[in-house]
């Protein structure tokens, strides 16, 4: 089975976190949610906190399949600055391992040199990008070589649904697709 590495900073969009969680396990991924350090309660930028499972203190890019991580600018901004992320996120690129960013978080994989000429995020996080290749709402969800990017909040589902499509195939996509009623997700590239 899979895993997935969701991380969580404080300030990170809650929406986005336990969207993407929830509906990586309907779709038979193992979700490790960690922390950045030993303290696993995590507040979100809506002041909704949620406990990790662990740290992320000692994962190395062999530990996982995909990390995955959830904006809001906040939490976005500790992951870009921190030095264990941004080495985890070039690891994960160097080995062509998978790379997910919501929101405000394509701005941290833009930061680790990991974002691919094509994107999406949240409107006005390309003017901090600074990087051509933006795609606006053309798609829910960008997927170019190994990164996949989707725009916020509200494409959340749709995002965690690709990220099912890619690690487990298209059956067990269309049955988390169709449990949850998700049947708008297929605006993507």
């Amino acid at each position: 089975m899979p895993k997935v590495l969701v991380l969580l900073a404080k300030g990170f969009e809650e929406i986005e976190a336990v969207s993407m969680i929830d509906i990586m396990r309907r779709g038979g991924i193992t979700v490790l949610v960690r922390a950045l350090d030993e303290n696993l309660e995590v507040e979100g930028a809506n002041g909704i906190t949620v406990k990790a499972d662990a740290s992320i203190v000692g994962l190395s890019a062999d530990d996982i399949d995909m990390i995955a991580l959830p904006g809001g600018w906040g939490g976005t901004y500790v992951l870009a600055d921190d030095a264990n992320v941004q080495a985890l996120l070039k690891a994960m690129d160097e080995k062509g391992k998978n790379i997910g960013a919501i929101c405000a978080a394509p701005f941290a994989l833009k930061k680790a040199g990991v974002l691919k000429e094509t994107y999406t995020c949240y409107p006005s996080v390309e003017e901090e990008i600074k990087q051509d290749g933006y795609q606006g709402d053309k798609f829910q969800v960008v997927q170019t070589e190994n990164v996949m990017t989707s725009r916020g909040p509200g494409t959340a589902i749709c995002f965690a649904l690709a990220i099912v499509r890619r690690l487990m195939g298209e059956e067990n996509y269309n049955a988390v697709r169709e449990g949850t009623l998700s049947l708008h997700c297929e605006k993507q590239s």
